[in-house]
């Protein structure tokens, strides 16, 4: 039977695939919600979802489906929530592998010795916002409230990778970083690679300072101005020039910063065909209910998580 699930404030005008919502019943009368993309389900051998609020044992501020152990959780409802996602994954949390993110652009290739860690077990590791992995039956796990998902999958060598970038790792180009890492760890080309930006924080709700959006001022220089023509075609099916940091009419001084334009950007930049990456049209601060949102809610949230896994 199948349920009503929440409507989403999607982002006007854009075309193609995008992302949609899936639900799986986990007990009586209750679902599990999550997000994946058609584009990565096409490939073989690949699972990947990307977590909602809608189906855990998480209370308060944390409802209901947090993955974070560090934000004051209930540490048992949160390994029952990562349990719940290994029955929709066919994965215990046990074969998950979780990054310790710290806004930077230190990736990590884990293997069978990483299992579990950050999950079931303590990392011994820190500061890495990436992941990439050739093992099968091995998740890979990043978080996320605002910041922007990257997941990588090459089918041809069978690798994956999945990191976080905010603000400072999407100046910092860690989607050309995780190019640069599976291609020097695994020989993975960027033709190859297949690629997806998560659901974030949109340019409408994303005002940052000057400071910031001169991180991003090359981006929307001469040399990309036919690069974000493309990007407009593909995204909303007309040319126009568009702007990663556009100022913001309403407050001088103050930028609106489209994070998904400028990971777009980079991955293409980075030599991956722009046919095959795949942008999310949700916006977690638009849809705060649904995704938690730090804009919204600040420090008193819990953690969506993207998971990425080759069969």
């Amino acid at each position: 039977m199948e349920i009503d699930m929440e409507k989403l404030i999607r982002h006007p005008g854009r075309i193609g695939e995008g992302i949609r919502q899936n639900s799986v019943c986990i007990s009586p009368g209750e679902e599990l919600e999550y997000l994946t993309f058609p584009g990565l389900e096409k490939i073989e051998d690949v699972r990947h979802l990307v977590t909602t609020r809608r189906g855990g044992v998480s209370k308060g501020p944390f409802s209901s489906m947090n993955l974070s152990f560090t934000r004051g959780d209930n540490p048992e409802d949160v390994a029952e929530n990562y349990r719940r996602i290994g029955q929709v994954l066919d994965c215990p949390p046990e074969r998950m592998a979780a990054s310790r993110q710290a806004h930077t652009t230190h990736i990590r290739r884990v293997g069978e010795e990483d299992a579990g860690k950050g999950v079931v077990f303590p990392c011994d590791y820190a500061d890495v916002d990436g992941l990439i992995t050739d093992v099968p039956r091995l998740a890979l796990v990043t978080f996320y409230a605002d910041c922007v998902p990257l997941l990588f999958v090459d089918g041809k060598r069978r690798v994956i990778g999945a990191a976080h970038s905010g603000w400072r790792g999407t100046a910092d180009r860690m989607g050309a970083c995780m190019t640069r890492a599976l291609g020097e760890a695994f020989g993975t080309k960027p033709q190859d690679l297949f690629a997806a930006i998560g659901p974030s924080i949109c340019q409408n709700c994303y005002q940052v300072s000057r400071d910031v959006a001169q991180r991003f001022f090359p981006l929307d220089g001469e040399e990309t101005k036919e690069l974000r023509r493309a990007a407009a075609v593909k995204l909303y099916g007309q040319e126009r020039l568009l702007q990663v940091a556009e100022p913001d009419q309403s407050e001088p001084g103050k930028y609106r910063l489209d994070l998904w334009l400028a990971n777009l950007l980079i991955l293409m930049q980075a030599g991956i065909p722009a046919e095959q990456i795949f942008v999310t049209d949700l916006c977690t601060c638009h849809n705060s209910g649904y995704l938690f949102s730090h804009r919204v809610s600040a420090e008193k949230r819990g953690n969506l998580a993207a998971f990425l896994m080759l069969n």
